[in-house]
């Protein structure tokens, strides 16, 4: 694969986009807009909502309605200027089983929409609130009663220590694997969206929407969460940083985020 054959970027922003302190680099600012410069699109494809993304994009000035985001771990593909595109939503009975679940498997829990995290848990996690301030929504508490039926509920959640965490991924029933697509982001992280919902497979049809295959797409990711379009990219990178199964998987492995690896990665694979 050469450089000219690279027409979108695919990013993950924590533990890849982002560095050791959670901060974009310039560095990588630079080899952003090198690439789009080039013609290329640069497309961040995350767990997070567009509330969580906008500070990057608006730091790397990628706007409008020809470029483009993947959030809620592929739930939702959208331009910048929010219109969506694709939208794998779960349904009110998907997340009363999932509650259920979580109180089975002592964990706490929370969904969210485009707009807000609801949680039923009145001892809210400390998690929960590191997400909200990440993601930059607000918390509603609301008993599972209290909940509204019409909610479009993009993604589920167990937040909870690694080994409470460790104790939901070991026992969560198969025929919830088989419903749902479940991925773990973090190790205080397991996240479960619609069947049809992933980071790759949403990639894949935004891609298909753009006229390009599998081929013209390189792909920089992490974690579990990132594994769908790392294998489905015709450049798959993982970051140095990244869990085995990513590295294992990618046909390339770049720096860790505390060296800039995207940028390094960028500059190696997709510019002429």
């Amino acid at each position: 694969m050469t450089a000219s054959t690279i027409k979108l970027i695919a990013i993950d922003i924590d533990g890849t986009l982002l560095n050791e302190k959670n901060e974009l680099a310039q560095e990588t600012i630079d080899a952003v807009q090198a690439a789009k410069a080039q013609g290329i699109k640069v497309v961040l494809c995350t767990g997070r909502p567009l509330t969580g993304v906008q500070p990057y994009l608006d730091a790397m000035a990628i706007s409008g309605d020809d470029q483009y985001a993947i959030t809620f771990n592929g739930s939702v593909a959208q331009t910048i200027s929010g219109k969506v595109l694709t939208n794998h939503s779960l349904t009110y009975d998907d997340y009363i089983d999932l509650e259920s679940l979580s109180r089975k498997l002592q964990s706490h829990f929370q969904i969210e929409t485009p707009e807000h995290i609801y949680t039923a848990n009145k001892n809210i996690s400390a998690y929960t609130i590191a997400e909200s301030y990440l993601v930059r929504m607000l918390i509603r508490y609301r008993e599972v009663s209290e909940t509204p039926r019409d909610l479009t509920i993009s993604k589920a959640m167990f937040v909870d220590d690694p080994q409470v965490i460790d104790h939901v991924k070991a026992n969560m029933p198969q025929s919830f694997k088989d419903r749902f697509s479940v991925v773990q982001s973090a190790p205080y992280f397991i996240e479960v969206m619609n069947s049809h919902a992933s980071k790759g497979g949403t990639l894949s049809e935004l891609a298909t929407q753009l006229g390009f295959t599998a081929d013209n797409v390189m792909a920089l990711g992490d974690q579990g969460n990132d594994l769908s379009m790392i294998t489905y990219a015709g450049m798959g990178v993982a970051m140095g940083n990244a869990i085995a199964e990513i590295k294992d998987a990618a046909q390339a492995v770049t720096l860790t985020n505390a060296e800039n690896g995207v940028a390094a990665a960028i500059r190696k694979y997709a510019l002429q």
